[in-house]
């Protein structure tokens, strides 16, 4: 039925599947930045913790008696950890951008978004009643005209913290401009929390910006977390609103107990290891300097090819020495690209070897 499309998508050296990788590869892949997925002290503190309860599924909906005793621990913990006033744990990442961008924006308001800006908030957009527009990536000053010129109730701007393709950090002049206008300001922090800012909280302690009633932040629980799910912090009122106007929250079974509970271990683990997490971020961040002649502002290294078979061999010859790599295609980037993140549990003489293929 579909089978053009398939052609087409295999002749443009565009096709993707699954794939179990062995173990024995050395991951440099994923976006377990600080390899918290191979901790089996955290793995156990968690099970130990949902053990102690009654039960350890969410069973319904937040809203009808699916909201457990952790999410309600973890949310206490998030919300006092990164200077927001309430926190609200939500399935998945995707969920959240959904829930953020469908209810916070109504008729006559105005959805701004970064032009590199994730995937689930380019299909949020499309559920949205207010009009939508895009600014070029990272630039405050087209951001500043837009807000300036257009018509609008409301304004919501959407950025990520670092960008998951780019790596390059959202720049701190764009709160600066949403602040001015007094427009909303949601962070995607999903490759930005864990991963960036003294206390490893994000671009929000990256810069050290004092969260104020118009932003908002959304990090997910996997990536460096190495679990799953996400949360959204804010103002009171702000989570108050979603809890009665997200769909994606509302009509959806509370998150996985477990999960919740794992990143919660994760948080306290990082918290408790910061100096030495700090300290390897630095080495690392040195050796790539060294290596490519380029500053490092986060833990994912793109090397641009713009040729999608070039990718792909990279990635073969990488495999073949037992590193395991991101191949990044158009549609996903606009250019083919070598994704390499930088997991802060890998050894110095692995990434030595590993630089040494580009």
């Amino acid at each position: 039925m579909y089978e053009k499309e398939l052609k087409a998508i295999k002749k443009a050296n565009r096709f993707r599947n699954r794939e179990i990788f062995s173990e024995s590869l050395l991951d440099f892949a994923s976006n377990d930045y600080l390899g918290l997925s191979e901790n089996r002290m955290l793995l156990k503190r968690a099970y130990e913790k949902v053990s102690s309860y009654k039960y350890h599924s969410p069973k319904a909906s937040m809203l009808v008696n699916g909201y457990h005793p952790i999410h309600n621990e973890f949310e206490s913990y998030i919300s006092k950890l990164c200077g927001f006033e309430e926190s609200l744990v939500v399935g998945s990442g995707y969920l959240a951008n959904i829930a953020l961008i469908e209810s916070l924006v109504r008729k006559d308001d105005i959805l701004v978004l970064d032009s590199e800006f994730h995937a689930s908030g380019i299909m949020a957009s499309k559920l949205t009643k207010g009009k939508v527009s895009y600014f070029k990536h990272n630039n405050p000053f087209e951001l500043d005209n837009l807000l300036k010129t257009l018509k609008y109730k409301r304004a919501i701007v959407c950025v990520e913290g670092v960008y998951s393709m780019e790596g390059d950090l959202v720049k701190p002049k764009i709160f600066e401009v949403v602040d001015r206008y007094k427009a909303l300001l949601i962070v995607d922090e999903a490759h930005s929390s864990g991963t960036v800012g003294k206390n490893f909280l994000g671009v929000f302690d990256f810069y050290d910006i004092k969260p104020q009633k118009n932003h908002i932040k959304m990090a997910t629980l996997g990536k460096a977390m190495g679990s799953y799910g996400a949360y959204i912090q804010g103002s009171s009122e702000i989570i108050e609103y979603l809890l009665n106007r997200a769909k994606s929250i509302i009509y959806t079974t509370a998150p996985s107990v477990f999960d919740i509970a794992l990143a919660y271990e994760g948080y306290k683990y990082i918290q408790e290891n910061k100096k030495s997490f700090l300290e390897k971020r630095d080495e690392i961040f040195r050796l790539v300097e060294k290596s490519f002649v380029s500053r490092q502002e986060s833990l994912i290294l793109k090397i641009e090819y713009g040729d999608n078979q070039k990718v792909l061999d990279l990635k073969e010859l990488a495999l073949r020495e037992g590193f395991l790599i991101g191949a990044i295609r158009p549609p996903t980037v606009k250019k083919a690209i070598v994704r390499i993140i930088l997991r802060l549990n890998s050894d110095m003489e692995n990434f030595r070897k590993l630089f040494s293929l580009f």
